[in-house]
């Protein structure tokens, strides 16, 4: 069973520090962890908004950071010590030194940043493992394990409802066992926050590529009305859907880039479509994206 970082509590990873504990819970405590220092007042506006947002931002962390809360009122010695002119302030310590901090409240997203840049700088990972699990179900997907892919891609999932990798990669996970429909509900049940995410339009356009190969004819008829007709246009696209169900990908982008060629236009620019269909399926990376994707854009600007 895989493990999604430490088993820390939130009183554990929260707690309010005085002159007291100073040094054990702040600076002891950095040694291991990095700890990210509060400083607040129960008059002070601003600290209103911080904290709480702070406080998830750390929260979402899973231990992989720290959080001390320091009433300056109560504690005035440390917060002169680290010389703390307005509130709210906060700064972050790693190996009992401090490597980074701000002054006033920030919007959730700068927080959010602050938090994962803290956790980077002391060599881990704000997601608390969670890009780990997800490289060895995409591992374990490469190598043909799909269940069990689809298992970690799960558990994933139940620790953080809105990681777009996991939706994406459990809906490919379903389209490799033939499983359309499931793949389809799964990606529609993503939250609308991630809707755009790289990985779900990725796993989109298998799905809708998946659909097409259930109705793709066979090859040889359709490559011989095509030897019939070159310009035959809707033969040519079907021809490309064909192959392209059949794991030949490069011919098919080729079929396509060459029906765009004859006629940029016909049906409404299928072939460009379903170029860029292709495209979004594949890693940005590939070299069949890469050379059809500037194949395609020579023939745009001619």
């Amino acid at each position: 069973m895989l493990e999604f970082g430490q088993a820390t509590t939130t009183d554990a990873l929260i707690i309010d520090v005085s002159e007291a504990n100073f040094m054990a819970e702040v600076v002891d405590a950095s040694q291991t962890v990095p700890v990210i220092v509060d400083f607040w007042a129960p008059w002070c506006g601003p600290c209103k908004t911080l904290g709480p947002a702070l406080e998830a931002a750390v929260t979402a962390a899973k231990g992989a950071v720290k959080m001390a809360k320091i009433n300056v009122d109560e504690n005035q010695m440390i917060a002169g010590q680290m010389r703390v002119q307005s509130i709210p302030t906060v700064y972050a310590f790693w190996q009992g030194q401090p490597i980074d901090g701000f002054q006033g409240a920030l919007p959730p997203s700068e927080i959010k940043a602050f938090v994962e840049r803290v956790v980077t700088a002391a060599g881990g990972s704000a997601d608390g493992g969670l890009a780990d699990a997800a490289a060895a179900a995409e591992e374990m997907f490469e190598q043909g394990a799909i269940e069990d892919a689809m298992q970690t891609f799960s558990a994933i999932l139940g620790e953080d409802s809105t990681y777009a990798a996991a939706y994406g990669g459990l809906a490919r996970c379903y389209i490799a066992l033939g499983d359309l429909e499931q793949a389809e509900a799964v990606l529609n049940g993503a939250p609308a926050e991630i809707s755009n995410a790289v990985e779900i339009e990725t796993a989109f356009a298998q799905l809708h590529l998946a659909k097409q190969a259930q109705n793709a004819g066979p090859l040889t008829e359709l490559r011989a009305a095509l030897e019939a007709d070159e310009n035959n246009h809707q033969a040519r696209f079907d021809y490309a859907n064909a192959l392209h169900s059949a794991g030949q990908v490069e011919e098919a982008v080729s079929q396509l880039l060459e029906l765009f060629r004859r006629d940029r236009d016909w049906n409404d620019g299928a072939a460009k479509t379903q170029l860029f269909t292709i495209f979004d399926a594949l890693k940005p990376n590939d070299p069949v994206v890469l050379n059809g994707r500037r194949k395609l854009s020579s023939m745009i600007f001619l």
